[in-house]
Protein backbone atom coordinates (compact mmCIF):
# COMPACT_ATOMS: atom_id res chain seq x y z
CA UNK A 1 0.00 0.00 0.00
CA UNK A 2 1.24 3.27 -0.97
CA UNK A 3 2.17 6.06 1.51
CA UNK A 4 0.35 8.60 3.01
CA UNK A 5 1.62 12.23 2.83
CA UNK A 6 2.08 14.56 5.76
CA UNK A 7 -0.46 17.33 5.01
CA UNK A 8 -0.11 20.96 5.82
CA UNK A 9 -2.89 23.39 6.30
CA UNK A 10 -2.35 27.57 6.27
CA UNK A 11 -5.32 27.66 8.79
CA UNK A 12 -6.59 30.72 10.63
CA UNK A 13 -8.01 32.39 7.13
CA UNK A 14 -10.94 32.34 9.02
CA UNK A 15 -10.86 30.54 11.99
CA UNK A 16 -14.36 28.35 11.64
CA UNK A 17 -12.87 27.58 7.76
CA UNK A 18 -9.54 25.57 9.75
CA UNK A 19 -11.79 23.88 12.40
CA UNK A 20 -14.23 22.81 9.44
CA UNK A 21 -11.64 21.61 7.60
CA UNK A 22 -9.86 19.60 10.11
CA UNK A 23 -13.08 17.63 10.95
CA UNK A 24 -13.89 16.60 7.74
CA UNK A 25 -10.26 15.72 6.99
CA UNK A 26 -10.75 13.60 10.41
CA UNK A 27 -14.10 12.52 9.00
CA UNK A 28 -12.52 11.36 5.59
CA UNK A 29 -9.56 9.37 6.97
CA UNK A 30 -11.48 7.92 9.32
CA UNK A 31 -13.79 6.40 6.53
CA UNK A 32 -10.66 5.46 4.30
CA UNK A 33 -9.24 3.37 7.60
CA UNK A 34 -6.22 5.51 7.37
CA UNK A 35 -4.19 7.85 10.35
CA UNK A 36 -3.87 11.27 9.64
CA UNK A 37 -0.42 13.06 9.81
CA UNK A 38 -1.44 16.75 9.75
CA UNK A 39 0.50 20.08 10.75
CA UNK A 40 -1.68 23.75 10.75
CA UNK A 41 0.08 27.15 10.77
CA UNK A 42 -1.71 30.06 11.79
CA UNK A 43 -2.04 33.47 8.91
CA UNK A 44 -3.82 36.46 9.65
CA UNK A 45 -7.39 36.73 8.38
CA UNK A 46 -6.54 40.53 8.64
CA UNK A 47 -3.41 40.62 6.73
CA UNK A 48 -5.14 38.46 4.12
CA UNK A 49 -8.12 40.49 3.65
CA UNK A 50 -6.16 43.86 2.93
CA UNK A 51 -3.91 42.36 0.26
CA UNK A 52 -6.58 40.73 -1.30
CA UNK A 53 -8.59 43.94 -1.54
CA UNK A 54 -5.88 46.00 -2.91
CA UNK A 55 -4.50 43.22 -5.14
CA UNK A 56 -1.14 42.40 -2.85
CA UNK A 57 -0.54 39.08 -4.55
CA UNK A 58 3.32 39.72 -4.14
CA UNK A 59 3.14 40.56 -0.47
CA UNK A 60 0.84 37.73 0.35
CA UNK A 61 3.00 35.10 -1.35
CA UNK A 62 5.64 35.82 0.62
CA UNK A 63 3.83 35.66 3.59
CA UNK A 64 2.23 32.09 2.92
CA UNK A 65 5.68 31.45 1.65
CA UNK A 66 7.06 31.72 5.56
CA UNK A 67 3.90 29.90 6.27
CA UNK A 68 4.98 26.88 3.96
CA UNK A 69 8.57 27.14 5.22
CA UNK A 70 7.27 26.37 8.75
CA UNK A 71 5.22 23.25 7.68
CA UNK A 72 8.07 21.73 5.32
CA UNK A 73 10.37 21.76 8.64
CA UNK A 74 7.67 20.54 10.76
CA UNK A 75 7.76 17.05 7.93
CA UNK A 76 5.16 18.09 5.37
CA UNK A 77 4.86 16.68 2.32
CA UNK A 78 2.40 18.90 0.94
CA UNK A 79 0.91 22.63 1.75
CA UNK A 80 -2.74 23.76 0.75
CA UNK A 81 -4.56 26.95 1.74
CA UNK A 82 -7.51 26.70 4.02
CA UNK A 83 -9.77 29.67 1.56
CA UNK A 84 -10.61 29.75 -2.02
CA UNK A 85 -10.26 33.77 -1.50
CA UNK A 86 -6.85 33.13 -0.13
CA UNK A 87 -5.83 31.24 -3.78
CA UNK A 88 -6.25 34.77 -5.07
CA UNK A 89 -2.30 34.78 -5.38
CA UNK A 90 -2.09 31.07 -5.83
CA UNK A 91 0.39 31.63 -8.81
CA UNK A 92 3.07 34.01 -6.95
CA UNK A 93 2.82 31.73 -3.95
CA UNK A 94 3.51 28.59 -6.18
CA UNK A 95 6.64 29.88 -7.05
CA UNK A 96 7.83 30.58 -4.31
CA UNK A 97 6.63 27.89 -2.02
CA UNK A 98 9.36 25.26 -0.78
CA UNK A 99 6.64 22.40 -0.99
CA UNK A 100 4.24 21.33 -3.07
CA UNK A 101 0.56 23.01 -3.31
CA UNK A 102 -2.69 21.17 -3.24
CA UNK A 103 -5.41 23.44 -4.79
CA UNK A 104 -8.33 23.94 -3.63
CA UNK A 105 -9.91 25.69 -7.14
CA UNK A 106 -8.15 23.48 -9.85
CA UNK A 107 -10.31 20.12 -8.87
CA UNK A 108 -13.43 21.84 -9.49
CA UNK A 109 -14.12 21.81 -12.62
CA UNK A 110 -13.34 18.30 -13.31
CA UNK A 111 -15.96 17.81 -10.25
CA UNK A 112 -18.37 20.04 -11.63
CA UNK A 113 -18.28 18.42 -15.55
CA UNK A 114 -18.58 14.60 -13.23
CA UNK A 115 -21.62 16.05 -12.11
CA UNK A 116 -23.25 16.72 -15.53
CA UNK A 117 -23.79 20.59 -14.25
CA UNK A 118 -23.42 22.93 -17.06
CA UNK A 119 -24.13 26.28 -15.29
CA UNK A 120 -23.44 26.93 -11.57
CA UNK A 121 -23.63 30.06 -9.04
CA UNK A 122 -20.83 31.28 -6.77
CA UNK A 123 -21.08 32.86 -3.69
CA UNK A 124 -17.67 33.48 -1.31
CA UNK A 125 -15.18 36.68 -1.54
CA UNK A 126 -15.85 39.44 -3.82
CA UNK A 127 -12.48 38.10 -5.54
CA UNK A 128 -13.72 34.42 -6.19
CA UNK A 129 -17.66 36.34 -7.57
CA UNK A 130 -15.99 38.94 -9.61
CA UNK A 131 -12.91 36.45 -11.52
CA UNK A 132 -15.34 33.54 -11.92
CA UNK A 133 -13.28 30.82 -9.38
CA UNK A 134 -9.96 32.78 -11.05
CA UNK A 135 -11.41 32.24 -14.29
CA UNK A 136 -10.60 28.03 -14.02
CA UNK A 137 -13.60 26.75 -14.96
CA UNK A 138 -13.42 25.60 -18.90
CA UNK A 139 -16.22 22.67 -18.66
CA UNK A 140 -19.25 24.61 -16.64
CA UNK A 141 -20.54 28.17 -16.43
CA UNK A 142 -20.46 30.23 -13.35
CA UNK A 143 -22.83 33.43 -12.67
CA UNK A 144 -22.57 35.32 -9.91
CA UNK A 145 -25.01 38.34 -8.75
CA UNK A 146 -23.23 40.81 -10.30
CA UNK A 147 -24.57 44.19 -9.05
CA UNK A 148 -24.49 42.61 -5.02
CA UNK A 149 -21.03 41.36 -5.05
CA UNK A 150 -20.10 44.27 -2.74
CA UNK A 151 -22.71 43.64 -0.90
CA UNK A 152 -22.76 39.88 -0.80
CA UNK A 153 -18.11 39.47 -0.65
CA UNK A 154 -18.91 42.25 2.39
CA UNK A 155 -21.43 39.91 4.32
CA UNK A 156 -18.89 37.11 3.18
CA UNK A 157 -16.04 38.84 5.08
CA UNK A 158 -17.79 39.89 8.14
CA UNK A 159 -18.85 36.20 8.88
CA UNK A 160 -15.74 34.82 8.41
CA UNK A 161 -13.62 37.33 10.59
CA UNK A 162 -15.87 36.35 13.35
CA UNK A 163 -16.31 33.20 12.95
CA UNK A 164 -19.94 32.86 13.22
CA UNK A 165 -23.24 33.91 11.55
CA UNK A 166 -26.14 35.62 12.35
CA UNK A 167 -29.70 34.98 11.05
CA UNK A 168 -29.74 38.30 8.84
CA UNK A 169 -26.79 37.00 6.95
CA UNK A 170 -27.70 33.08 6.67
CA UNK A 171 -31.14 35.04 4.91
CA UNK A 172 -29.49 37.43 2.50
CA UNK A 173 -26.88 34.47 1.43
CA UNK A 174 -29.33 31.76 0.73
CA UNK A 175 -32.21 34.41 -1.01
CA UNK A 176 -28.85 35.15 -2.94
CA UNK A 177 -28.33 31.36 -3.60
CA UNK A 178 -32.05 31.47 -4.76
CA UNK A 179 -32.26 34.02 -6.93
CA UNK A 180 -28.92 32.69 -9.06
CA UNK A 181 -31.16 29.76 -9.64
CA UNK A 182 -34.47 31.30 -10.30
CA UNK A 183 -33.38 34.66 -12.25
CA UNK A 184 -29.94 33.03 -13.64
CA UNK A 185 -30.29 29.53 -14.49
CA UNK A 186 -28.06 28.41 -11.82
CA UNK A 187 -28.25 24.29 -11.70
CA UNK A 188 -26.39 24.35 -8.31
CA UNK A 189 -24.89 27.16 -5.94
CA UNK A 190 -21.31 26.36 -5.32
CA UNK A 191 -20.23 27.60 -1.68
CA UNK A 192 -16.37 28.76 -2.64
CA UNK A 193 -15.84 30.20 0.29
CA UNK A 194 -15.00 28.11 2.52
CA UNK A 195 -16.72 29.85 5.72
CA UNK A 196 -20.33 29.42 4.30
CA UNK A 197 -20.61 26.26 6.32
CA UNK A 198 -21.71 28.91 8.90
CA UNK A 199 -24.56 29.57 6.49
CA UNK A 200 -25.52 26.36 5.10
CA UNK A 201 -24.74 23.33 7.96
CA UNK A 202 -28.14 21.73 8.95
CA UNK A 203 -29.98 24.00 6.42
CA UNK A 204 -32.15 23.08 3.44
CA UNK A 205 -32.01 26.17 0.92
CA UNK A 206 -34.58 24.48 -1.38
CA UNK A 207 -31.84 24.07 -4.51
CA UNK A 208 -28.89 22.23 -4.98
CA UNK A 209 -25.44 23.04 -3.20
CA UNK A 210 -22.04 22.29 -3.75
CA UNK A 211 -19.46 22.89 -0.98
CA UNK A 212 -16.02 23.45 -2.20
CA UNK A 213 -14.66 22.47 0.45
CA UNK A 214 -15.69 18.71 0.56
CA UNK A 215 -14.01 18.77 -2.83
CA UNK A 216 -10.51 19.87 -1.39
CA UNK A 217 -10.79 18.05 1.47
CA UNK A 218 -11.49 15.09 -0.51
CA UNK A 219 -8.39 15.68 -2.62
CA UNK A 220 -6.38 16.07 0.57
CA UNK A 221 -7.72 12.83 2.20
CA UNK A 222 -6.75 10.73 -0.96
CA UNK A 223 -3.00 11.75 -0.59
CA UNK A 224 -3.06 11.91 2.85
CA UNK A 225 -4.43 8.11 2.89
CA UNK A 226 -2.13 6.92 -0.24
CA UNK A 227 -4.85 6.70 -2.80
CA UNK A 228 -3.48 9.06 -5.12
CA UNK A 229 -0.32 10.57 -5.86
CA UNK A 230 0.75 13.99 -5.55
CA UNK A 231 0.69 16.12 -8.83
CA UNK A 232 2.80 19.37 -8.60
CA UNK A 233 1.21 21.93 -10.30
CA UNK A 234 2.30 24.43 -12.60
CA UNK A 235 1.21 28.13 -11.88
Amino acid sequence: MATGLHIGLIGGIGPAATIVYYQRLCDAMRARGAPLELTVVQADIHTLIENNLADRREAQAEIYAGLIHRLKAAGADCAAITSLGGHFCYAETLAQASLPLVSGVEPLDAHFAAKGLSRVGLLGTRVVMRSRLYGQLARTEAVALDDEIEVLGQLYQDLAVAGRCDASTRTALIEAGRRMVDELGAEAIVLAGTDLNLVFDGQDPGYPVIDALDVHVARLADLASGATPLDVQAP
